[in-house]
């Protein structure tokens, strides 16, 4: 079986991280979750996610917020924002700052998994 890419998860709310964590697993991923963004950023370096799932409106660092420190530190990891917040000007600063995709809570599991899939190119199960 081919090396498992791993997908980090980034959000406040616990049973969302759940969710994701038990749907991205099914689909034969490697999977962290983070309940912050700077728990994210404390993690350890050693492990690169091949996607980062994120929530827009996090605790502290917004989603927003992270992904332009991560845009200026240069790293260039793959960004799909999950959120429920309908907010046509994030969706679009998101956009137009390198996101992979802005898909709305809720949403179909596999539309997330299509996407992960496209960006990963890996042929989950």
């Amino acid at each position: 079986m081919p090396h498992r890419p791993l997908i980090s998860i980034v959000d406040d709310d616990l049973s969302v991280r759940r969710a994701l964590r038990r749907l991205v697993q099914s689909a034969s991923y490697a999977v962290d979750t983070f309940a912050s963004a700077r728990e994210f950023l404390d993690a350890s370096p050693f492990a690169r996610p091949a996607c980062l799932v994120l929530d827009l409106c996090l605790g502290g660092m917004s989603g927003l917020e992270l992904q332009a420190l991560l845009s200026a530190q240069g790293d260039g990891v793959p960004i799909v924002f999950v959120s429920a917040m309908d907010d046509p000007t994030a969706r679009k600063r998101a956009m137009d700052a390198g996101a992979v995709a802005f898909i709305d809570k809720p949403f179909e599991e596999a539309r997330l998994l299509e996407v992960l899939r496209a960006i990963t190119r890996y042929p989950s199960s």
